[in-house]
This record gives C-alpha cells, sequence and structure tokens, in this order.
C-alpha cells in the first residue's frame, strides 16, 4: 500500500509539472529553439544524418531547411525519407527557404522555386510538415527598381495563395539591401504595402535590420502582427560588423524579446553566416544565451 508520505510527493511532483492554468493532463513542453541549417551547411552536405543528431544533441529541437531550390530535395532526400530522419532525432521542420527563380542558373531556370514548379515545392513542403515557406533572398538581377518590386509583391502574393490551400503561411526574408531607398522609398515598404497583409509574412533578420540602420521595434508596431519568424543572429562589436554568437554582440535581444507578441513571433531560429572556428562551437554558445535569456 502507498503511503501517505510517499502520495502527498509523487502528488507534488505531478502538480509541479502541470501548467498553473491548464488542465491535469496538460504539461508544459520545452520551448522551441530552432536553428537555421545553413549555419551547418558544410556538415549537413556531407553527413545529414550525423549532424542532425549533433544539432539535436546540442539542445535544438526544431529547424529551418536551406536546400530545396534547384534540388528539389532535403538535403538529398525526399520528403517522406527526411521527415523520418527528422522525428527520428526528436526535430521537426517548421520552415524553409527558397528563391523566386528569376534568375537563370548556367541559362536555364531552377525548379523548386517560386516561379519554376512551385506546386511540387509546396506538396513536398506539407509532406516534411512545414509551417511556413520563406522566399530567403533576392539576386542582383531580383531586385531592380522599385516597379519591379511592385511586381515581386504580386508574384508572392499568388505564390502565398498556393502555400494557404495546403495550410502553409508564405513570408519573404530581408537583408539590408531592401532599405537602399530609391526615389525616398525603401523597397521593403513596397513589399510590405503591396502584399496581402495575411497572405503575406515577413521573417525579421535581426542583424541585417540592424546592418541596415533600422529599428526593429518600430517595424512592430508599424507593421503590428507581420513578424510570425525571426532570424536572430548578432553582430560583432568590431568595426567589421560581422557576425557573432548570440549574446556576445551589439544586439539587444532582451528588449527586442519584450516585443514578440506585438510583432506576431511565433518561432525564432538561430543562424549564423559566417563562424570563427567550429558552426557547433558558436550555435553552442548562442543556445547557452539563448536558454539563460530570452526563453
Amino acid at each position: 500500500m502507498t503511503s501517505r508520505r510517499v502520495f502527498i510527493k509523487s502528488a507534488s511532483a505531478l502538480s509541479a509539472a502541470i501548467f498553473v492554468k491548464g488542465p491535469l493532463n496538460t504539461f508544459a513542453a520545452a520551448p522551441l529553439i530552432g536553428l537555421q541549417l545553413y549555419t551547418v551547411r558544410d556538415a549537413m552536405e556531407k553527413d545529414p544524418e550525423g549532424t542532425l543528431a549533433k544539432v539535436a544533441q546540442i539542445g535544438f529541437n526544431s529547424v529551418e531547411n536551406a536546400t530545396y531550390t534547384g534540388s528539389e530535395k532535403f538535403y538529398g532526400m525526399d520528403a517522406d525519407t527526411y521527415k523520418k530522419l527528422l522525428k527520428n532525432n526528436g526535430l521537426v521542420a517548421l520552415s524553409g527557404h527558397y528563391r523566386v527563380g528569376e534568375e537563370m542558373v548556367k541559362g536555364a531556370p531552377q525548379n523548386g522555386t517560386i516561379l519554376h514548379d512551385w506546386q511540387k515545392a509546396v506538396d513536398d513542403a506539407s509532406a516534411v510538415g512545414l509551417k511556413y515557406m520563406v522566399c530567403a533572398y533576392l539576386s542582383d538581377q531580383e531586385r531592380g527598381t522599385l516597379d519591379h518590386y511592385k511586381q515581386l509583391a504580386d508574384i508572392f502574393n499568388k505564390a502565398a495563395e498556393t502555400c494557404k490551400k495546403s495550410g502553409i503561411q508564405f513570408c519573404y526574408h530581408n537583408h539590408n539591401f531592401e532599405f537602399e531607398a530609391q526615389n525616398g522609398v525603401f523597397p521593403y515598404d513596397i513589399l510590405l504595402d503591396k502584399t496581402d497583409k495575411d497572405l503575406v509574412k515577413m521573417e525579421i533578420d535581426l542583424y541585417w535590420i540592424k546592418k541596415a540602420g533600422q529599428d526593429p521595434l518600430a517595424l512592430f508596431q508599424k507593421n503590428p502582427g507581420r513578424f510570425p519568424l525571426w532570424h536572430i543572429k548578432d553582430m560583432s562589436k568590431e568595426a567589421s560588423q560581422t557576425f557573432t554568437e548570440v549574446g556576445n554582440g551589439i544586439i539587444d535581444f532582451k528588449t527586442i524579446f519584450q516585443h514578440k507578441g506585438e510583432a506576431g513571433m511565433k518561432y525564432f531560429f538561430v543562424e549564423q553566416d559566417k563562424c570563427p572556428g567550429s558552426p557547433f562551437d558558436s550555435i553552442s554558445q548562442s543556445i547557452k544565451f539563448i536558454k539563460a535569456n530570452l526563453v
């Protein structure tokens, strides 16, 4: 027979694991801390299985993909194989990066882009379980004039409609070139204003926003709820303003995270384009700061 002392101790442990305002069968889940896999791109190319295992071991539980454009594969794998590999490592892919497809590669268009074979890209994303598909970057020829950005806004709206039919949200990821004014207007503002605010959301890259001399809090205030995805990477204190580990630079993430509700943030991903040594050392340092200060 269970003693009264053991029963009380067990009940207390159970209570500690339950949300204060939740039902008795609701348990607290670990916060989602994501990694943009571009950070470990070389390792993913050589050994995706071992790399994902290491990413999970470090403490990440979600990822954002970076390789579908052109290959129409997820790190050389079809959707089902990739999803199983993620599951085996306790990971989930929430988002993926894609390209527009205006730029030719060796004189030919690239499939798996917004303009070429987009439906297959959406179908594969759905099979993996992605919640977001993100236009990751515009090449020099895909930028152009404000009129061209208006055309891109139309392209994004149409791509987003296709995504919506599969329950996926379309987003656009910024760099700093979208804040190079043309006739006093930022191309980024064109993309915000000319796209449907419900169909097209933004993945805000806080490093590139800082690099462009912009204030993320002002963007959140002007466009509330428009920024469900965040890239968090820090800017070094040196004059070079190079990439550095989260918490190691000059970006005030603690203050920015206080405004995540206004921004509409759902998920964030650590990304460090260049690391001084092993990217695994860098992401280990970043996640340590995140767990201690941001989640």
